[in-house]
């Protein structure tokens, strides 16, 4: 079974907990991601989520993803999140370097430190943190969600071996849209999941 994500809106501080937007709380020694672009300085990527890994054990009985610690996802999605953005990934497979994942086994309240992205001016700019919910889905279930297999045909087809690590829906209350009816896939094979290696995703983008 695959894990649906449910996103809300919130006044809850969800510092060190999992949230969709906002700014990534991490350990001080973990960097920030950049994306490098030609003729440009590098890039940060958005901060899409993180996942306190706890949260979703109990739906991952068959131990696929770590259930201690955090689960970083980022991905240079500004143009489809109503920003300016240097780059511009369209449908099909998007390059190395465009979606980072990253991991830490454990949480330190005392240690963690929110990234705050800020502008020339210093002030935030970040879009406000959503408040996640888990719940059981199908594995080839549409919307938001963790592990199963992509939704379209066509990516599984192309990624007959790889396992879903977080496939994004266009969604109102993260007001994010990719084209009409398209969805974005982060996806790790199968051996790659085996052994624990989250941080050579593969990612790829359809719409009808």
């Amino acid at each position: 079974m695959a894990i649906r994500i449910d996103l809300a809106k919130t006044v809850k501080p969800l510092f060190c907990e999992s949230k969709w937007w906002g700014d990534p709380d991490m350990p001080a020694d973990m960097e920030y991601p950049m994306m490098k672009v030609e003729g440009e300085e590098d890039y940060p990527l958005t901060f899409v989520c993180q996942i306190r890994c706890e949260d979703i054990a109990a739906l991952d009985p068959e131990g696929l993803l770590p259930h201690d610690g955090m689960l970083y996802f980022f991905a240079a999605v500004d143009e489809y999140a109503g920003y300016d953005s240097p780059v511009h990934l369209g449908i099909g497979e998007w390059p190395k370097g465009s979606v980072i994942v990253k991991y830490t086994k454990s949480i330190n309240m005392e240690t963690f430190q929110s990234f705050i992205m800020v502008d020339d001016d210093d002030q935030p700019v970040t879009d406000e943190a959503l408040e996640m919910s888990f719940s059981s889905c199908d594995d080839q279930a549409d919307g938001i969600k963790l592990l199963g297999i992509p939704f379209f045909e066509e990516v599984r087809d192309q990624y007959p071996d790889c396992v879903n690590l977080l496939q994004i829906d266009g969604d109102e209350t993260a007001d994010i849209n990719f084209y009409d009816s398209g969805m974005l896939n982060i996806m790790v094979s199968r051996t790659d999941l085996d052994k624990g290696l989250l941080k050579r995703p593969k990612t790829y983008m359809h719409s009808l």
